[in-house]
């Protein structure tokens, strides 16, 4: 009885019978059976699947591991708010497709997804869209004709270890691996039905204030938007500036190294979050800022939860600029008129150290490098391969290309200005 009540709750928020969706174990569990199932099931159709560039990991390692058992992948790519193009996806579809992906809203910069018109779109060429809402199901149903939805309960304040997958009736579906009689089959071992009743419980207690609160929180990230570049010099707030999560907004600094900042940040007592390339886990870009084309190195996101007093973003606001100035000190960043630039100096050796250090070491030398004149920078951390050409862009100079080298890689930058 208490699991069949949370169903139906869960399934009031999400706009879905209650037969159509079934508990998980998390929310990255929801997609890997939601991709599979629903790529055998239409596997006579095809074995194409697409997905778009910024999905979470838990979308792209199902995309591996269907292109490692033969299947084929298109990614489609974001511009550089971190959106994808209805167009796109009309012209990824094929007549082999089984299933695209798309994301509701960004994990990593909270930019929101056309999703309604792109399951208008798969929905006319008979393609069943799987929508990961992990990120925005907290605010409101996700809108559209999309055919599968998966989230989990703790990114809407619920309790861990509790995903939902929700398969819309008729969609061709068979579930992986060995079934068992508990959720239809598509979930396989025993119910937690605490965790899922305070799932529940939680999902509806967030919407009953979702709507006012989104407006608060929309006013505060505006507020960072808006400040920070006044703040602090040489920083680009990412993601697109009007279509967004209500609580969520990042930003990258030059010459500032990720990890670091975080460390600082935090002593001030504030825990905030990184897409930088240089985090504990790994040392390669975020794979969401690299498909946007945008500055990995210095990301900060900061993460509002319902309830974020306004005394809070104030005190962040006072103290990111000194934060940040420390860190670029420490690392030696420019911060007046650029020394006198030797012949030899027109190539940059960077090798062997790790961001933001490649575009401090350009940052140095390119303001006495003639208009017209070229800069190499020689390179081998991959965080590199995004850094500089997004330095160009925030800047207005000319990246050229990578070329080859003895060790790394070069990449060339002209100065147009």
């Amino acid at each position: 009885m208490l699991l069949d009540a949370a169903r139906e709750a869960a399934a009031e928020a999400v706009g879905c019978r209650a037969d159509e969706l079934v508990f998980t174990s998390s929310g990255t569990r929801a997609v890997h059976s939601g991709i599979a199932g629903a790529l055998a099931g239409r596997r006579r159709v095809g074995r194409h699947l697409i997905v778009s560039a910024v999905e979470h990991s838990s979308v792209l390692h199902s995309a591996e591991a269907h292109e490692a058992d033969g299947g084929t992948v298109t990614q489609v790519p974001v511009d550089r708010g971190g959106a994808v193009a209805v167009a796109s996806y009309e012209k990824a579809l094929s007549e082999d497709t089984a299933l695209a992906c798309l994301q509701s809203a960004n994990h990593e910069v909270g930019t929101e997804q056309p999703v309604a018109e792109v399951a208008e779109v798969c929905r006319a060429a008979g393609v069943p869209l799987l929508v990961d809402a992990a990120q925005s199901l907290g605010w409101g149903p996700v809108e559209g004709d999309w055919s599968l939805l998966t989230a989990s309960a703790h990114k809407w304040g619920g309790p861990s270890g509790v995903g939902l997958l929700v398969v819309r009736k008729g969609v061709r579906f068979a579930p992986q691996g060995p079934v068992d009689e508990r959720e239809s089959g598509r979930a396989a071992g025993f119910e937690n039905i605490p965790a899922i009743v305070a799932a529940a419980a939680s999902l509806r207690a967030v919407r009953a204030e979702a709507a006012a609160e989104a407006v608060r929180l929309r006013e505060l990230t505006e507020r960072i938007r808006a400040r920070v570049p006044r703040l602090v010099p040489d920083v680009e707030v990412v993601g697109d500036p009007v279509r967004r999560l209500p609580g969520l907004v990042t930003f990258s600094c030059l010459y500032v190294d990720g990890e670091t900042l975080l460390h600082e940040l935090d002593r001030e007592e504030f825990s905030v979050s990184s897409g930088s390339s240089c985090t504990s886990s790994t040392l390669t870009p975020s794979h969401v800022l690299k498909a946007m084309g945008v500055l990995s190195g210095g990301n900060v996101r900061v993460s509002l939860p319902p309830g974020t007093p306004e005394e809070d973003v104030e005190r962040f606001l006072a103290v990111l600029p000194g934060v940040v100035a420390e860190v670029r000190e420490k690392l030696g960043a420019p911060t007046g008129e650029p020394a006198a630039v030797r012949e030899d100096a027109l190539v940059v050796d960077a090798l062997g150290r790790r961001c933001p250090i490649p575009v401090i070491e350009l940052a140095k030398v390119f303001g006495k490098v003639p208009v017209g004149s070229t800069v190499r920078v020689l390179a081998d951390d991959e965080a590199a391969r995004l850094d500089i050409p997004a330095w160009c862009e925030m800047r207005g100079q000319e990246y050229v290309g990578e070329e080859p080298a003895d060790e790394g890689s070069a990449y060339v930058v002209r100065r147009v200005s």
